[in-house]
């Protein structure tokens, strides 16, 4: 069969879109004058504005008579989700690996689901034009990788190809400097097995992507196992446990070129396809001929470990920005990105104004916000909680590796910042070039709202990498936001003449004219305790000073959070209010006198 289904896989920001575009290219996929983005594979406008990929897509090329079915997967631990069902419907991984930061956690983490599937990767070194290239050492430290994610002989036997996915060129030899991408085609074919399926059998195939069209409804996209499918062909989807979702009829089929979906009249079992037709059938489900009773196996992915509370807008501002406010549109919406995203779990708090979102980390969940609220939504976010368990001692929290690569000069700031969030360091080893990498073991919980003050700590040159390692005993109580916040007590514009004389309390969130409400968070106070200030006091003018107007007044620029620097700096008295057009920081309880209340009562507990 001239059919070969691969995926690539690698830490994000090792190069994975960047080499599919080169692929594209030399295939003639897109023609020699034809406009194409940068990044092609990453098409959602997030994707696009933070460099990063977020869904797995199916793509596929023609090379010398070879139908090759690509999957770019993301490399975001966050993303891990995509990547454990991607892996079912293909035969063979292509390892990107950088040539200077060689294997890092996610490459570890979507390379022990490969090995563990049975897959023979091939190690694509890439980047090798980088001047603190190192390829030698990194090949070295795949293979240590592969013999402790216990690979076995076939998998260590692996192909290595050295390559530049930017400059489209890949070679044997790590001298490599010029040429294209030939040789790693070539490994395709002669590497990674065609499918071995039955096309003669009963029609099954897993759904591991779920989409949505305007006009076709519910798009589902998997690799077919067996048997045949042709266009209008009855249909059935079952779940897991065998039992029947829903019958339906195949209204359209189809196959992928290059970037586009491509209607055909019928495909047989190796295929990935995307199917319409169905209204209930979603991810992990197995459709199959209507006499089908046997599911698929389908993956267990990893549970979430982080949940926040998004709840209804119920500011003073609430409406003016979004249109969509009430809890019914909400749940709704929420509901669907669970359908298609099953690494989230969504449930109702009781009262049902507010609903419980958990997720695989920070970014995943801030990438869900930031898709809700460019869609009209308003909402207010919860602080992040870890999702805690019950072991065999006792009650078990979530554990992460960390990998920090810094400048020598702040290593020592890092550990004892680390060391005060519960951290255990694991190892530490110098990375050349005046850096040094060191490795801990994390409980999640103290990682909350780290990343920003890593930053600073390491005047923004410091890489942190994060990855899910276990569940693991309860770290006792760890130290979060050290500052108290300043609090607006009054509703209005803000004032310059007023945030003139709080700048000596502390750094300011706000600018003058910025519309504020009582109970905002407009700041944060030198000191450790919350301060209730009046931003919106101007000038008292007499017979004897002039009414000078603002102008004169020089104010530091205020310190700008995006959205997900908000969740993390926030405590959990306090919300983030969402809207189209601003993030904005609040108390949950807006009126001074209940905060007292619930305070009393919390101390009280």
């Amino acid at each position: 069969m001239n059919l070969r289904n691969v995926a690539i896989i690698a830490h994000v920001d090792h190069g994975k879109t960047t080499l599919v575009d080169q692929l594209f290219r030399q295939s003639g996929t897109f023609r020699d004058n034809q406009r194409v983005e940068e990044r092609a594979m990453d098409s959602n406008d997030l994707e696009k504005e933070r460099g990063i990929t977020i869904l797995a897509k199916c793509t596929s090329v023609e090379w010398r008579g070879t139908h090759v079915n690509i999957v770019d997967t993301p490399g975001h631990a966050d993303f891990g989700a995509e990547v454990e069902r991607i892996l079912s419907m293909v035969d063979g991984v292509i390892l990107l690996v950088d040539a200077a930061e060689g294997p890092m956690p996610q490459t570890k983490f979507v390379t022990g689901k490969a090995l563990s599937l049975g897959l023979r990767p091939i190690v694509v070194v890439n980047k090798i034009d980088r001047p603190d290239a190192r390829p030698a050492e990194v090949l070295d430290e795949v293979f240590e990788l592969f013999l402790n994610l216990e690979a076995n002989d076939e998998q260590l036997d692996f192909p290595v190809l050295y390559a530049s996915g930017r400059a489209g060129y890949a070679g044997e030899q790590d001298t490599v400097r010029e040429g294209d991408l030939t040789p790693l085609f070539q490994k395709i074919v002669d590497h990674v097995p065609a499918p071995a399926l039955d096309p003669q059998g009963e029609f099954k195939m897993l759904v591991t992507l779920l989409d949505r069209d305007n006009f076709l409804g519910r798009i589902l996209t998997g690799r077919i196992e067996s048997g045949t499918l042709n266009i209008n062909d009855p249909i059935r989807a079952v779940d897991v446990n065998g039992k029947s979702v829903e019958d339906g009829r195949v209204t359209k089929l189809f196959a992928f070129q290059g970037l586009e979906r491509v209607a055909v009249e019928t495909a047989k079992a190796g295929d990935i396809v995307a199917i319409a037709g169905l209204m209930k059938a979603t991810v992990s489900n197995t459709i199959g001929t209507p006499q089908i009773t046997e599911p698929l196996h389908a993956r267990e992915i990893d549970p979430p470990t982080l949940s926040m509370t998004f709840a209804v807008n119920d500011s003073p501002f609430a409406g003016k920005d979004g249109d969509k406010v009430q809890s019914r549109v909400i749940r709704e919406r929420l509901e669907r990105e669970a359908e298609g995203n099953v690494a989230i779990r969504i449930s109702e708090t009781p009262g049902g104004e507010a609903f419980e979102v958990a997720g695989r980390g920070e970014l995943q969940l801030g990438v869900v916000i930031e898709t809700l609220r460019r869609e009209g939504f308003e909402l207010s976010i919860s602080r992040p909680r870890v999702l805690f368990r019950d072991g065999p001692n006792g009650r078990e929290e979530p554990y992460e590796t960390v990998v920090i690569d810094v400048d020598d000069e702040f290593a020592g700031t890092v550990v004892e910042k680390m060391a005060q969030r519960k951290a255990e360091m694991t190892d530490m080893r110098p990375s050349g070039g005046g850096k040094t990498r060191i490795t801990f073991s994390a409980p999640s919980r103290g990682l909350i709202g780290y990343h920003g003050e890593f930053l600073s700590d390491t005047r923004g040159t410091g890489i942190m990498n994060r990855l899910f390692e276990k569940y693991g005993a309860h770290k006792g109580p760890i130290s979060g936001r050290q500052n108290g916040v300043l609090i607006s007590m009054e509703t209005g514009a803000a004032v310059a003449y007023s945030l003139n004389m709080l700048e000596e309390r502390g750094v300011l969130f706000i600018s003058p004219g910025d519309m504020l409400y009582e109970g905002m968070v407009i700041g944060e106070n030198a000191k450790t305790q919350d301060l209730e200030v009046n931003p919106l006091k101007s000038k008292q003018l007499t017979n004897f000073r002039a009414s000078g107007k603002d102008e004169g007044i020089r104010l530091t620029p205020p310190r700008r959070m995006s959205l997900e620097q908000a969740i993390a700096y926030i405590q959990d008295d306090e919300l983030v209010e969402v809207t189209p057009k601003v993030v904005r920081l609040r108390k949950r309880f807006l009126d001074p006198h209940e905060r007292k209340r619930q305070l009393r009562k919390a101390e009280a507990a």
